[in-house]
This record gives C-alpha cells, structure tokens and sequence, in this order.
C-alpha cells in the first residue's frame, strides 16, 4: 500500500461556501483543471458540506486519490471528479471508469443508490483510510477506570469524571515532541499540560492555547511528524510479556519477584506511547489486546530529545524539573513529583553523580525512609514496576536521586520520599541528555 503523505488542506478548498448541496451538485461546486469535485463520505454519501481550514488535512489513499482525514485520522471524505459520479436512478451499478475487479478487492454494491435522494455506493472505504475507524465520530463511551491519587495525607483526591478533549490531545502531542512534556497524554486539560505550555512560552516566546490555536497546531503536527494518532500492531513478543499479575504494596513481596514487570499488555503500550492507559482502552474499546496482530489507535510520539543538559532546575513549588543547555537555553521541561513534607528533597546545588538504567533498587530502613513492617534491607529486581521505574539518576546528596515511576498518573499530584520523580520516559529521556557533574539546583 502506498504510504500516505499529509499537508495542509488548501484554503482555496477548504474555505470554500458550501452550504446548501442537492442530491447531486453543490451551489458552490469545486472545480480543479476545470472539472468539478464531490466530497464522498466512507458510507457513500455526498458531503453536504466543505471541511473548514485546519479541521482536516490531506492524503493520498491506496488508489492514488485524495482523502480528507479528521484530527483523529479517521477518514471524512474522498475526492471524485463529478464525471465519475453518477446520481441516484441512473442505472449504474459502479462510478464511470472504476471496474469493480480492478480496486484492490474493493467490494462494490449491486446498486450505488442510497435514501432519501442521495446517491451512495456500498464499496468499503475501509483500506483508503490510514487509521481504523472509531465506533462513533467522538471518543467512545466506554468508561475509564483511574486510580485515585493520594495526597501527602494519604486522602485520595477527588477525581471530576471528564471527557477527552481532542484538542488537548493535540496540544499534548505537540508539547511531548518538542521536548516539553505534559505528562500523561490524556485528553485532559491539566496542571501538567499547563506548566508545559508555560515552560514552551519561556523557551519560544510563543504562548498557545489548546482551542483558539488548535488549527496552528494541527497544522504544525502535520509538518512535523504527522497526525496525532498513529496505528501499532501488537506482536507476539508483546504478547508474551512477561508479565506479573499484580505489583504488591509491600516491599518484601516486591523483592521476591524475578522482575518488578508490567502487569498487561495495556500498561506497556500505555508507557511506551506516554499515554494514560484508561485513554488507550477508551481509544480502542474494542481490541483484544492479547491477540498477536491486532492493531490499535495510538498517539504518534516523537523521537526523544538528544540536547546535552548543564544545568536541571527542580522547582518543588511549581512541581517541574526544567534543562538547560551550556548558553542557558530551556531544552526541556518534565512535570515532577519532588519530595514531600516529611521527607523533603534537598535545598541548594548538587550535581549528578551517575547514571543506571534498569537498577536494582536497594530499601535499606536504616538510612532512607520505613516501609510498612520491613526493617531488613531488600533488593528489589529491575523493571518498569520498580520503586524508581527504570531509570536512576544518583545525586551527590547520599541516597537522593531522579528516578521513573511505576505509577506515571500520579506524577505532579502526589508526593515522593525526597528524590525527583518523573515519569520512565521523561526519566529515560533526560538521562541521555544528562552526565556526572551536570549541576541541579533545587528551588523552593
């Protein structure tokens, strides 16, 4: 199948009046090389409308022919030449100059002819778009478990049920491929996704918003990386995992798993995508995640920043860690959870000391914080699952560090036993950016 190349819908199309449409021609037709265009939908059905600037943006379908796509990548339209079109009672079973043998196994009604008037054609548009169908034309309605956060006196915070807004998600893609992350991509306008548009307004001296810029958005995202949402298909290492059924509380049962792992398929895609997982079930209500080859709807991250870091600046007030490179330029921003009242993280400057990947983490009662009833020092095994996710960032300040998190959600919200926790992709990212030495200077 040919690959499908985005750009920006033209504002000679897309701006173009289309208010009323009979059966068969527009008021206002479209015209290209003096022939006119009709805008058929999925099902058939002519639009009876033009899409405005920014909604869509343009491709190409395995055919060669053009095809509008929504935000989501879902297909809205694709463009026929009027002469190819025949309206409702002609007589035709297929579109003038289409054979019905030669579309790639298209499958072609009896009769192209709809309700109502309108002419539609049965073929299964399915292979031109280049993202599976949603069930509906908004998220779906399934409802989304979240965990309660806690607080640092272990009250769950109230949690208002909200919908994902899909120029926040948007917003949220934009912000994590220029290295100024939101956090969780959720749909949801948030206290992260807000300290990452200030810190991108610091940085560029462009400050934006989700809604009244969401066609500057779109636009740049499809310059640069494509639509937000792209399609994965599972294979049969993610399947396989391995995986643990659950991640216990208690660090003595934590010890003796082989690898603190991901629970589910859902979870590792979730983190490999920089998602919340309730958003990844939402967006693909129907998959099994289980099955090797099932695909499914995924947000399209960028490639990681590579900028080398001097200077870290932990603000425990605003709850962000922000990079600088060696002119003091901001090159990234990560959403924090730094300390807490009870074990506060450090005041003043250290710098980083080294570097691991995978760590075992060590819980040692005697010189850091008590866990539950443990009073032995425990080895914990490596994995994403792990106290400190699966990045550690060691600090010159003895036992203090930056670290991942097996609980991404959570980070901004809740509090931590004095280290800096980011979430294990913006910890794994901003650890290649880092190295022994790079100064970090903790501001209250």
């Amino acid at each position: 199948m040919r690959k499908a190349t985005l750009y920006t819908i033209p504002f000679c199309l897309a701006l173009t009046a289309a208010s009323a449409v009979s059966p068969a021609h527009a008021h206002e037709p479209l015209y290209r090389d003096g022939r006119q265009i009709l805008l058929i939908a999925p099902d058939g059905a002519m639009l009876d409308y033009v899409p405005e600037a920014g909604s869509v943006v343009l491709s190409r379908d395995a055919d060669g022919r053009q095809i509008l796509l929504d935000a989501y990548g879902n297909l809205v339209a694709t463009e026929f030449y009027a002469d190819e079109y025949r309206p409702a009672n002609a007589g035709y079973d297929t579109p003038s100059g289409l054979d019905r043998t030669s579309q790639g196994g298209g499958n072609w009604g009896e009769r192209p002819f709809g309700t109502n008037g309108r002419a539609r054609w049965s073929r299964d548009f399915g292979n031109q778009n280049a993202y599976p169908p949603p069930p509906s034309n908004d998220f779906p309605s399934a409802p989304q478990t979240v965990t309660p956060d806690r607080t640092e006196t272990g009250a769950p915070v109230a949690k208002t049920p909200a919908k994902p807004d899909m120029n926040v998600v948007a917003t949220q893609v934009f912000l994590d491929r220029k290295g100024f992350s939101p956090g969780v991509i959720d749909g949801l306008m948030g206290d992260n996704v807000r300290k990452a548009l200030d810190a991108y307004a610091e940085a560029t001296g462009e400050r934006l918003d989700p809604v009244a810029d969401s066609e500057k958005i779109m636009q740049s995202l499809s310059l640069e990386g494509g639509l937000p949402f792209t399609t994965y298909t599972i294979t049969a290492t993610d399947a396989a995992g391995p995986y643990v059924a659950a991640i216990p509380s208690d660090y003595a049962e934590k010890a003796e798993l082989p690898e603190m792992s991901y629970t589910s398929v859902t979870e590792m895609l979730a983190e490999k995508f920089h998602m919340d997982e309730g958003f990844l079930k939402r967006m693909n209500p129907d998959a099994d995640f289980s099955r090797p080859g099932t695909t499914v709807k995924v947000v399209s991250i960028g490639k990681p920043e590579k900028t080398k870091v001097s200077k870290i600046l932990a603000d425990k007030a605003l709850k962000q860690l922000r990079a600088y490179d060696a002119d003091g330029v901001l090159v990234a921003a990560y959403p924090a959870t730094i300390g807490s009242a009870d074990t506060p993280s450090p005041s003043g400057t250290v710098s980083v000391e080294r570097i691991a990947i995978d760590p075992n983490y060590t819980y040692n009662p005697h010189k850091n914080f008590k866990q539950g009833d443990n009073n032995q020092v425990l080895t914990i095994n490596p994995g994403p699952n792990g106290p400190v996710g699966n990045v550690w960032i060691a600090l010159s300040k003895p036992s203090y560090g930056i670290h991942g998190t097996p609980d991404p959600d959570k980070i901004g919200k809740t509090s931590s036993h004095g280290c800096v926790r980011l979430t294990n992709w913006d910890a794994n990212e901003l650890a290649h950016m880092v190295s022994p030495g790079t100064t970090v200077e903790f501001i209250d």
